[in-house]
């Protein structure tokens, strides 16, 4: 069983008047088979900690510890991390024009790996992941994320998270502008993940719409840059019902 411990952990942002505490200590484990949701109001530091823990160089890391099975991933670069077994889904995947989808992967893979996929089965493997989330296998000559509609993008970080099956992934806002449609297709792909039963999910999101699609075993509140409460999925029904005023109250007071 790997494990994702997270102790303790502040960040901080550089800003126009000099730097901001985003996390202010947020303690969390992650268990291999175990399926995670992170749910709070903008602006409270979810996406921070997907970032942080990937090792965006715009978060600072001051005080804490992330370590997947016992090393300690802030020592390494974002590479080596995602050689350990981390997955970032952006919120916002990024385009990359000139580079087609097919090379963007097939390089992924032997970066994670170490080890070029042998070029047939891998054109199969891509073809039917692609396949799974309904992408015509045109996406793949295409440049990654050029001229993607926003669930096409979120579809194809489906399809990178099949194809590199990580030991951990963060999810950040996966169902931020899906169609109903795009949602289910989604959350079918990540459920696919999960269910292998030995991956970790960190599923970072607003609304519980996600939430009908993936079960998640544990949901924590995240406000002001830490967890204010956790719970089951009963607390994310609860969430729906009362929003999130009383555990922003509760730290302003």
């Amino acid at each position: 069983m790997s494990t994702l411990d997270i102790k303790n952990l502040h960040a901080v942002v550089e800003t126009e008047t000099g730097p901001k505490e985003i996390l202010k200590g947020v303690n969390l484990t992650v268990n291999s088979g175990e399926k995670h949701a992170i749910m709070g109001p903008n602006g409270s530091g979810k996406s921070t900690l997907a970032y942080a823990i990937a090792g965006h160089p715009k978060y600072t890391i001051t005080e804490g510890s992330v370590t997947l099975d016992g090393e300690d991933i802030l020592e390494m670069s974002v590479d080596e991390r995602a050689r350990a077994g981390l997955f970032l889904a952006m919120q916002y995947p990024v385009e990359v024009p000139g580079i087609s989808v097919a090379n963007f992967l097939r390089t992924a893979k032997t970066a994670v790996t170490g080890e070029a996929p042998k070029v047939r089965t891998w054109v199969k493997d891509v073809n039917a992941a692609m396949e799974r989330v309904k992408l015509d296998e045109t996406f793949a000559q295409r440049s990654v994320n050029e001229g993607f509609s926003g669930g096409e993008k979120k579809r194809h970080e489906i399809v990178q998270l099949e194809l590199l099956n990580p030991k951990f992934a963060i999810l950040d806002e996966t169902d931020s502008g899906l169609d109903i449609d795009a949602l289910r297709i989604v959350s079918e792909g990540v459920n696919r993940y999960a269910d292998q039963g030995d991956r970790g999910l960190l599923l970072i999101t607003h609304y519980t719409r996600i939430l009908r699609y993936i079960t998640p075993d544990y949901v924590h509140v995240f406000v002001n840059g830490r967890i204010a409460e956790q719970g089951g999925p009963e607390l994310a029904e609860r969430l729906e019902a009362e929003g999130y005023d009383r555990f922003v109250n509760a730290v302003a007071n």
